[in-house]
């Protein structure tokens, strides 16, 4: 998986290249960027019920898709210019998460770990 995350990266480099968008690259215009495509995405699941966000028609989907892959590539765009390797930074997250929400303790609660914090 590293290795198909890495061409993507380099293909996304080229691709930034080849247009000199990397002007207009800064860790804020990413993430604002990144914002607006999640912000996108969520409006396809916006007014559905449980069970109609779980079982959205293929043209929907093709849709929906589209935002989670501009979110995705917008992502990865902001690690590199940042240099953060987001296999590894994800890893330490889960890792950290982990401490944070013991499966003993949280298992089947959405609450967060402040409020069974010992």
């Amino acid at each position: 998986m590293t290795d198909r995350l890495d061409q993507l990266r380099d293909r996304l480099r080229e691709f930034v290249r080849e247009r000199d968008w990397e002007q207009f690259h800064s860790p804020k215009n990413l993430a604002m960027a990144m914002i607006v495509e999640a912000a996108e995405l969520v409006e396809h699941f916006q007014w559905l019920t449980e069970d109609q966000s779980k079982d959205i028609p293929p043209e929907k989907r093709e849709e929906v898709a589209h935002e989670i892959a501009d979110t995705f590539v917008y992502l990865l765009r902001m690690s590199d210019v940042l240099g953060i390797d987001l296999i590894d930074a994800a890893n330490a997250k889960i890792t950290l998460n982990a401490q944070k929400y013991p499966a003993d303790k949280v298992r089947g609660s959405n609450a967060k770990y402040t409020e069974y914090k010992d």
